[in-house]
Order: structure tokens, then C-alpha cells, then sequence
């Protein structure tokens, strides 16, 4: 690929920050579902499994919202994107929890809070196919008293409530240079990376305002989606949906409702987009926007619980 073909775009998530009301409620969620929390003095800190790059950082507050979410971006490609966030942004000054405070920080059409920086590629260069086990001879299960915890490798994406699905999409393709990779009747939208992601490092469901929905964290197999599902239950967190396998991504999912009435997905063998891969993006019928396969979801599945507060504080910020 020539640099006239080159996209210019960023190429992952750093981490994303979020407030929750309860930082030790959150370390024992977290540590439940298989991550690795770190309690500090003022945060949380959320690794995954054999890695030390820190995903998440949470911070306390008394409502549960987004502060931030840090993308990283090569150096060559960075004063573009800087150039188009002047353009076409509003431009911001970083949160007082921030962990890294150089770079552009910026607000999307919603006024969630975003930060663009050079920084390392933290999404897939190529998708890995775990094996599939040869079953030996006789009994093929060693029982559940055999069965290891459930520790995700990464974060695979982020699911944000958007006021117009479309205006967002449109915004995070027009300056960050992602590439819509399907949609379903401007109900919701997924984005990956132009450099090489899994099927959706972004994506949109329309509410009546912003809020985050859900992170999602990749795991080898469906059967750890479905061992992690079995973990959160016994550990009391009981509201879930899940296992199934969705349409959009194709992946195996389980997701787990945490403290404050949002979600914590187990995700497998989500479809991946080459970095020379041109995705062939479609308008998807709502059933599809879903699963294909799994129990209904929960009626409360995409509530946004987070929408009259956050206008309320909107409001009164404009005000």
C-alpha cells in the first residue's frame, strides 16, 4: 500500500475512563469477571489477562458516565488528524483525573469527551484461530471442579448510546477515520479501524441521549464465553444475556449487567477486518441487529439509564 492509498486514521483504543459511584464495588465486578484491577488511592485501574497496558482507568463519582476515551494514532498520521479536530470538532481541555494530558482533546456530537494521541497499536494485527482440541479417548470433560477462571485477553470495543446514530457514525468516519462496517436502520452502527481491527472497535445505539452501554473483552472460545457466564453467576452476578452468537461481528457474546445498569460482554471469534480489506458494509434489518441465535434479551437490554441525568447536566451547563 502506497502513502497516497494509506488511510489516515487512528488505530485503536488506549483505554477509556468512566465514573462509577463505588471504586471497591467496581474492583470486586471486575475481578468476578476476570480482569485484573488495580485499586489505587483515586482510581481503578483494569488490565487484562498477560499484558500490562492498562484498558481502563475508574474514577468515583456519585452517577455513572463516560469522562473520556483516549485513542491512539501513529505519529505520521497525527498532525492530520490533529488539522480535521480543529476543523471539524470542538475542541476541549482534558479532565482533571486525565492520565496522559498531551495530545488533542476534543467532544463528539454528543459532547462525550475524546483525546487523540500517538501511542502504540493496541488492536489485532491478524486473527488468531485458537485450535480446536482433540477430544481423547472416553470421558472428554474433567469436571467443573477442573475448570479455570475466565481471564479476557483484551479489549475488543465499546458501545456508546448516541442522540442520532447517523450524525455520530459520520462523525467518527469524518475526522478519527473509521470505516462503518454494517448498521441496521440508523438504530445502531459499528466501526472498525482502518489498519487492520476486529469487525467493530466503536459502535452507536440510538437513545434519547448519550451514555455508555457497554465494553466488550475478548476471549479465546465460546466455551470461556460460556465458563465466564457460569463464573459471574456464581460469584451473584445473576443478570445477564447470554450465551448467544450475534449477526453484525458474528461473535459468541455473553453479556453481564454490573453495579450501576450497564454491561460487561464475554466476546469470541468476532469477524476481523484487514488492514487491506475493503469491508463490504450493509443496512442490516433490525432482527439482525441483535443475534442470531440465544434467549431473548432482557427488556431493560438497551435502557438508557444514564440519559436524564446527563441532559439534566447539559441543561444546566448551557444554561
Amino acid at each position: 500500500m502506497n502513502d497516497r492509498e494509506r488511510p489516515c486514521a487512528v488505530h485503536s483504543i488506549d483505554h477509556f475512563m468512566l465514573a462509577v459511584p463505588n471504586l471497591r464495588e467496581a474492583e470486586q465486578f471486575f475481578d468476578a469477571f476476570g480482569l485484573v484491577p488495580e485499586l489505587l488511592a483515586d482510581r481503578l485501574l483494569l488490565r487484562a489477562a498477560g499484558s500490562t497496558h492498562v484498558w481502563a482507568h475508574l474514577v468515583a463519582d456519585a452517577h455513572k458516565h463516560l469522562v473520556s476515551v483516549t485513542f491512539n494514532c501513529y505519529e505520521q498520521d497525527y498532525e492530520v488528524l490533529a488539522a480535521r479536530i480543529r476543523d471539524m470538532a470542538v475542541v476541549a481541555d482534558p479532565p482533571p483525573q486525565a492520565q496522559h494530558r498531551d495530545g488533542c482533546w476534543f467532544e463528539d456530537c454528543d459532547g462525550n469527551l475524546l483525546q487523540l494521541r500517538v501511542g502504540p497499536k493496541t488492536t489485532i494485527d491478524e486473527k488468531s484461530l485458537h485450535p480446536v482440541a482433540i477430544r481423547p479417548a472416553g470421558r472428554g470433560v474433567a469436571g467443573r471442579h477442573a475448570v479455570a477462571k475466565v481471564r479476557p485477553e483484551r479489549l475488543s470495543h465499546i458501545l456508546l448510546f448516541a442522540t442520532d446514530v447517523a450524525r455520530q457514525t459520520a462523525f467518527y468516519r469524518d475526522v478519527l477515520g473509521l470505516r462503518l462496517s454494517d448498521q441496521s436502520a440508523g438504530i445502531i452502527s459499528f466501526l472498525h479501524a482502518p489498519h487492520g481491527s476486529d469487525h467493530h472497535m466503536m459502535a452507536f445505539a440510538k437513545s434519547e441521549g448519550p451514555g455508555w452501554h457497554h465494553a466488550s473483552w475478548d476471549v479465546p472460545t465460546m466455551e470461556d464465553v460460556g465458563i465466564g457466564w457460569m463464573q459471574m453467576q456464581q460469584a451473584g452476578y445473576r443478570r445477564a444475556w447470554g450465551p448467544g452468537r450475534h449477526v453484525l461481528g458474528s461473535n459468541y457474546f455473553c453479556y453481564v449487567q454490573d453495579p450501576w445498569g450497564s454491561w460487561c460482554e464475554y466476546s469470541a471469534d468476532m469477524d476481523y477486518v484487514a488492514a487491506s480489506e475493503r469491508w463490504p458494509a450493509a443496512d442490516h434489518a433490525p432482527e439482525d441487529s441483535l443475534y442470531l441465535w440465544g434467549p431473548p434479551p432482557p427488556a431493560d437490554f438497551i435502557a438508557n439509564a444514564e440519559a436524564a441525568h446527563i441532559l439534566s447536566k447539559q441543561e444546566r451547563k448551557t444554561s
